[in-house]
């Protein structure tokens, strides 16, 4: 593994009380490729520019995954990285559907550990904030011919974050658009999937809302997703979540709250929600709750959901599982609650 460490870090002149997700970044970047049937020498370098040609295979036909990971340190000091395993297996499904060679487990994994280990100071321990990690894969050959590439540039960069929302979510059922259809790539982290996504959200926001619920693409009857984030809702004192399918990409912090709201004793149930169900549950009284997850967003509640004419508000709850949920979750990645789980990994 190459490593050239930065001469001067930015870190002294980045206000990390004004962070803007997703738009600072930290001192060094991992870049390995892929040419001649096989994974390159690992270089860890200081983070900037790639040279591209026009005729670079991404640029015309999008073959690129990605995924989203975060880091976390602890009151002694030490980053803890939350299920990198379970990122690795997902970036390497997501590898195979787009036709990419997957990335070996030393690659990613020691990889990761050197960059975390060198970039560790831009983890920072206030409350509130993480480093966001980013690897990512693109086809890198120069060929416009519609083919998939043979050559293939496997990126990691990091960037330190806090809130992804800062403030209410209130999110409007939508009825057109579509976000994946079965058979499709909706089940891996492919970038096509989030580019389509950016006229409909974009519509949704000039009236108001901060995002938008998918539903499926044949009938628009039924519950997928929520913007980037899987969609949960509890009615009476049951947590209810789309069941996954190819069409809905299968969370780690879903999976994580899965297992935590079981161990708390709540009833989960993963299948398919209709639409009218929801609306029928809050006339009835018996919606109590909605809120998405990711990485990035964590444990959000959703303050208002908006179906045709209209809006169902969803009050507080004083035994809100969302907040029970966030707070177990947060204090097992931040080393505050012992990760009975093996859910962390320390950096070395």
């Amino acid at each position: 593994m190459k490593i050239s460490r930065c001469t001067n870090s930015r870190i002294q002149t980045t206000d990390f009380k004004n962070l803007k997700f997703g738009t600072v970044f930290s001192d060094h970047m991992l870049i390995c490729r892929y040419e001649y049937g096989k994974w390159g020498e690992v270089e860890i370098r200081p983070y900037g520019p790639i040279e591209m040609n026009p005729g670079t295979q991404i640029l015309h036909y999008g073959q690129a995954v990605f995924e989203g990971m975060k880091a976390f340190k602890n009151d002694k000091d030490e980053v803890l990285v939350f299920r990198k395993e379970e990122n690795f297996k997902r970036l390497n499904k997501s590898a195979i559907r787009l036709s990419i060679p997957e990335i070996p487990r030393d690659v990613f994994m020691n990889g990761l550990n050197n960059l975390l280990s060198l970039d560790s100071q831009w983890c920072s321990k206030e409350e509130g904030y993480s480093l966001y990690i980013r690897p990512f894969i693109f086809a890198s050959g120069e060929c416009i011919k519609a083919s998939s590439s043979e050559e293939f540039t496997f990126i990691i960069i990091t960037s330190p974050t806090t809130k992804y929302y800062p403030g209410e979510i209130n999110v409007v059922i939508e009825e057109h658009y579509t976000r994946a259809a079965r058979g499709g790539v909706g089940s891996v982290k492919a970038a096509g999937n989030y580019a389509a996504s950016f006229y409909p959200t974009k519509q949704a926001n000039a009236k108001g809302f901060q995002q938008v619920i998918w539903t499926d693409a044949e009938h628009h009857k039924f519950i997928e997703e929520s913007g980037t984030m899987n969609i949960w809702f509890r009615i009476g004192d049951k947590l209810i979540t789309p069941s996954l399918s190819d069409s809905i990409l299968g969370g780690i912090t879903r999976d994580s709250v899965i297992t935590l709201a079981k161990d708390n004793g709540i009833v989960v149930e993963e299948r398919r929600i209709l639409v009218s169900e929801i609306i029928q549950s809050y006339n009835n009284g018996n919606l109590k709750e909605s809120f998405g997850t990711g990485t990035a967003v964590a444990v959000t509640p959703i303050n208002s959901i908006t179906f045709k004419e209209e809006r169902i508000t969803i009050p507080s709850q004083k035994d809100s599982f969302a907040i029970m949920l966030k707070k177990q979750l947060q204090g097992i990645q931040k080393g505050k609650i012992d990760d009975k789980y093996n859910w962390n990994s320390l950096v070395s």
